[in-house]
């Protein structure tokens, strides 16, 4: 049974609005074609944009060893390098372990739970706890002294996995501080070492260390700190050892314990070397490292550049180029030492 054809009216158009929108009887067929086509998608472009999704904005977590530090803001000034600004096209979530190694690995299992984009690191213990807890999020290592004997990475040009970064192969340059202390202090022949045993950076440092230590016919005393409450049982050690200098390893732990080492280096008049140029800036006597504000304003292009689609295995983890030798003149003054002018004009800064 055939359907009876209904005819219907056009509705009655009235107002500005219909002299607009409307086309008169004797446009051509083409024309009013292309008009009533024109029409519907001025009517319908509006409509698409609200339908687009707004832009993504990037979730980076942040696992970090102590508290927050200037290094951070390098590295968000490394962000806004590449056109990133926080909490607008990025967002970054912090968890610091405030000096305590062993908080590391439940931090980062809560930034994985947090689906972040990219985890940014700093320190061999920070590393190691990210990459046990994801194979699968890039992890971005702001600064770690040797990620291959840390075995973290099996190689630095093509790291393959899920991590790159920088690394301050801080661990070739214990040889260095040891000749540094040997020119300042010439009769150096005992030498105390804080060292935290709980970082595998720390021991692989120590036995450069060493090996250094004896070409030069310098002996090494290690003092092992792990905990703050660890502080006056070492100054004890290091006491009762009667050492002719002092050298602190770069480690994150001992970093938050600045002013605190730097204190005691000075009340027992021992020439110390740091690894970590925040020491001189305490009141330390020496340093000799890369310069980590460097490294992490660097991060912020590896971010940038597996935000862009980059595979993070495909990145070569960066050795720096930029080392600072930083002396305290002040402090070498209250100590006694003259300091050889063939140092202070290698050093890249003298605080007067």
């Amino acid at each position: 049974m055939s359907r009876p054809f209904v005819s219907i009216a056009p509705l009655p158009c009235s107002g500005r609005g219909c002299e607009v929108m409307s086309a008169p009887d004797d446009t051509p067929m083409l024309d009013r074609r292309s008009f009533l086509a024109g029409a519907i998608s001025v009517i319908a472009t509006p409509l698409v944009l609200e339908a687009q999704p707004p832009p993504k904005v990037a979730l980076v977590g942040v696992l970090w060893p102590l508290s927050d530090h200037p290094y951070l803001e390098a590295f968000r000034q490394g962000l806004r390098d590449h056109g990133y600004t926080e909490g607008q096209n990025i967002r970054l979530e912090y968890r610091y372990a405030r000096g305590d190694d062993s908080a590391l690995p439940g931090l980062a299992s809560e930034l994985v739970g947090l689906k972040v984009d990219i985890i940014l690191t700093w320190g061999t213990p920070a590393a190691g706890a990210a990459k046990d807890a994801t194979k699968t999020i890039p992890i971005v290592m702001g600064a770690i002294g040797d990620p291959i004997a840390a075995g973290i990475v099996t190689r630095l040009a093509r790291p393959g996995g899920n991590i790159t970064g920088l690394t301050s192969i801080a661990v070739e340059l214990e040889e260095k501080r040891i000749e540094l202390l040997k020119e300042v202090a010439p009769k150096t022949s005992r030498v105390a070492v804080l060292w935290n045993p709980t970082n595998t950076f720390s021991a692989l440092a120590l036995k450069q260390a060493q090996a250094a230590a004896d070409r030069v016919h310098v002996k090494l005393q290690p003092v092992g700190v792990r905990l703050a409450d660890d502080f006056p049982k070492a100054f004890t050690a290091v006491t009762r050892q009667r050492p002719d200098a002092l050298m602190v390893h770069g480690d994150p732990f001992l970093f938050t314990h600045v002013t605190r080492i730097v204190e005691f280096a000075v009340r027992s008049r021992l020439p110390a070397i740091y690894g970590w140029r925040d020491f001189t800036d305490a009141g330390g006597l020496m340093a000799y490292a890369p310069n980590y504000t460097q490294m992490f304003r660097r991060a912020g292009l590896f971010v940038d550049k597996i935000l862009k689609g980059a595979r993070p295995g495909d990145l070569a983890i960066e050795q720096p180029t930029n080392f600072e030798l930083v002396i305290n003149l002040k402090t070498a003054k209250a100590l006694g030492l003259a300091v050889p002018q063939s140092i202070l004009l290698r050093a890249d800064e003298v605080i007067q």
